[in-house]
């Protein structure tokens, strides 16, 4: 059975096929020996090599983490900072996370080495909606509720619409729609507002959820696009 060489590519370097793409338009990529060209399939008997170096068909994995507050996403630690790979085996510790959280949020993170997944879970041509709970540090005024999902929040880098549901009637208990991913997002514009977000939890990405997932356990996940 054969494939398109840049979902071969984009599987086993865990990298996007635009990614893929870019590596075969460079000439950095030979098929038996050849360099490859754009739209070219390949088998598994085939030999690719990328910058010198064979690579060969991996299995593709898919880990839900739920990251407690206090450690960031990257691999390396920031000061005394823990991250979130100290939580994770050594078998995990190649994975890359699908999206980031900041380090004062908790909830549910992605990790992979499908580098495809991970793109088409990220890049805004492809929505996937990102549920929240947050609890802010008092009551959220119903005018300001209506500015932020039925007409957004415009900030530095956009406007943020965000769909806000109450949790309970003190009115600072939110549940959080949204379907971008910029930075600090959520605070931002609840911030804009004068509110300040005291925590803020991930439930849900996509498909994914964390029902039954302790903090700062981790699970294998199937694929669900």
């Amino acid at each position: 059975m054969t494939q398109r060489l840049n979902k071969y590519i984009a599987t086993n370097l865990g990298v996007s096929r635009r990614e893929a793409d870019n590596l075969i338009s460079a000439g950095k990529i030979l098929v038996n020996k050849k360099p490859a060209e754009i739209g070219a399939r390949v088998s598994d008997e085939d030999e690719v090599i990328v910058d010198g170096k064979k690579i060969s068909s991996v299995s593709l994995i898919y880990v839900a983490l739920n990251k407690p507050a206090g450690y960031v996403c990257s691999r390396k630690r920031q000061g005394e900072t823990p991250t979130m790979y100290e939580l994770l085996p050594e078998k995990y510790q190649s994975l890359k996370s699908v999206g980031r959280l900041d380090k004062d949020s908790s909830g549910l993170i992605l990790l992979t080495n499908d580098g495809d997944f991970a793109f088409k879970m990220t890049h805004p041509s492809f929505v996937k909606t990102k549920i929240y709970e947050a609890h802010i540090d008092r009551a959220l005024e119903p005018l300001h509720q209506q500015m932020i999902s039925d007409f957004g929040i415009q900030l530095p880098d956009g406007r943020s619409q965000l769909g806000l549901e109450k949790l309970d009637e003190t009115r600072t208990f939110w549940r959080i729609a949204m379907s971008e991913g910029r930075n600090r997002q959520i605070r931002r514009t609840f911030e804009a507002l004068g509110y300040k977000v005291v925590e803020l939890h991930r439930t849900n990405f996509g498909r994914y959820g964390i029902d039954g997932l302790e903090s700062g356990n981790f699970t294998e996940v199937p694929k669900a696009d």
